[in-house]
């Protein structure tokens, strides 16, 4: 009998989601004093513009620094569609991060399997992020992009 990892259970999975909105509603509501790390993982918020809505949505997302650079993988959990916040910076790249209690501008670079650097910063945020990422790949065809957010 094959091994399946906790997380791929249904209703680990179900309680994960109500476990990190509680989580991002803390780290909003106490101004980042609480909530920068999940489970030993640093977490950002970011804020976007609906591309579709134009209403201010705020995202909780892992991150891994690569120099002065944030770098946030549009995982959505291997799902077959990538999440509102990737194409909430593809419509409009400028967006703010809070880490911790400090907010930062930052302008979004989206990176695909294709350039240059998105093999190394992916294994950097899925090693970050104690290999959740590969194991997201492997329930999902499209390729899950990468996305450095550089601060303005």
């Amino acid at each position: 009998m094959a091994a399946v990892k906790i997380e791929e259970n249904p209703v680990v999975q179900k309680v994960g989601v109500q476990v990190l909105r509680v989580h991002q509603w803390v780290y909003e509501h106490t101004g980042g004093r609480i909530g920068h790390r999940i489970l030993g993982v640093p977490c950002l918020l970011l804020d976007t513009v609906g591309a579709r809505t134009r209403q201010s949505r705020v995202s909780s997302l892992t991150y891994v620094r690569d120099g002065e650079d944030y770098v946030v993988v549009a995982s959505k959990g291997g799902a077959p569609q990538s999440p509102g916040w990737y194409f909430n910076l593809k419509a409009k790249p400028q967006a703010s991060i809070r880490v911790g209690t400090t907010t930062i501008p930052v302008t979004a670079r989206l990176l695909g399997p294709d350039d240059a650097e998105y093999a190394r910063l992916f294994a950097a945020a899925d090693a970050n992020n104690g290999g959740r990422y590969s194991g997201y790949q492997k329930h999902t065809t499209r390729r899950i992009p990468i996305v450095v957010l550089t601060p303005r």
